[in-house]
């Protein structure tokens, strides 16, 4: 990544220092689990099933050079950094995962009857992994925006495309969140969404994902912050057979492709918002 540097918050977090005022957040594709958080689960294959599968793959062959990226190897079932620390639903009323999820996005347990994590848990926990993640994301950013006065952020998502309990039917290929419009400048979304338009995927803005925490919290157009999420249905990068490949699939690089020409021009139209 030419200019980047490598510096760590710990083995489970990964900052890699650019110098372009553009931050890309990738804060589910771990899927590692502490030993000392194992125990509790009732079947560890579920801790990874709703992992971002592979998405850091799909990206980083596509970053220009000078990209900042943060990303965790913790498994969102540890806790989920894009969450708010408080546990507060960001969708009310619609069926979602909490800070420290206690089933996976199909509403199956994921611990045994009575283990799951405590209050006093879920703040260690947030202390550990959550709080650091924050804290280094907003590093980063005020870093850039020091620098260039303005900075952009895409927190970088995926996920299965058919999930009952959450949505209704196939989901769109890209599913782009700026928070109703309030994490960006309307021209960067314009820009994003012509990108979109263009592209060969089915796509919609601020729909059934409007933008997690990371938007919500970091996106502030009027501070010289863009922050955007973008969700992926894994179908349009993963090659697989049935539903129940998504649990753990296999990366083919040649699946991604497609994906990646469009993702490259929704790169650059962040960089010159």
């Amino acid at each position: 990544m030419g200019e980047a540097s490598l510096r760590g918050g710990g083995d489970w977090l990964e900052v890699v220092e650019g110098n372009l005022p553009f931050i890309v957040s990738l804060p589910h594709t771990g899927t590692t689990v502490p030993d000392e958080f194992a125990a509790g689960f009732a079947n560890t294959k579920l801790t990874t099933r709703d992992a971002d599968w592979h998405l850091h793959q799909v990206f980083r062959p596509i970053l220009p050079a000078g990209t900042t990226v943060v990303r965790t190897d913790i498994s969102r079932s540890i806790i989920d950094v894009n969450r708010p620390p408080d546990g507060q639903s960001l969708y009310p009323g619609q069926a979602t995962t909490g800070l420290c999820p206690t089933t996976d996005f199909d509403g199956t347990p994921l611990y045994r009857p009575g283990s799951e994590p405590a209050p006093n848990e879920i703040e260690c926990r947030r202390r550990l992994f959550h709080e650091p993640y924050a804290r280094a994301l907003g590093e980063q950013i005020e870093r850039l925006r020091a620098r260039h006065g303005r900075v952009a952020v895409l927190d970088c998502h995926s996920i299965r495309p058919r999930i009952p309990r959450l949505f209704d039917g196939t989901l769109p290929g890209l599913n782009i969140g700026t928070d109703d419009g309030r994490s960006c400048l309307p021209r960067v979304q314009a820009k994003l969404e012509a990108v979109a338009e263009q592209s060969p995927f089915t796509w919609v803005s601020n729909g059934r994902f409007k933008g997690g925490w990371i938007t919500r919290h970091f996106g502030n157009p009027k501070a010289g912050i863009d922050s955007v999420q973008i969700e992926i249905a894994m179908n349009a990068y993963l090659l697989v057979r049935d539903e129940n490949d998504y649990g753990a699939p296999e990366y083919e690089a040649d699946g991604a492709r497609l994906l990646q020409q469009t993702l490259s021009p929704f790169i650059e139209a962040l960089l010159q918002p």
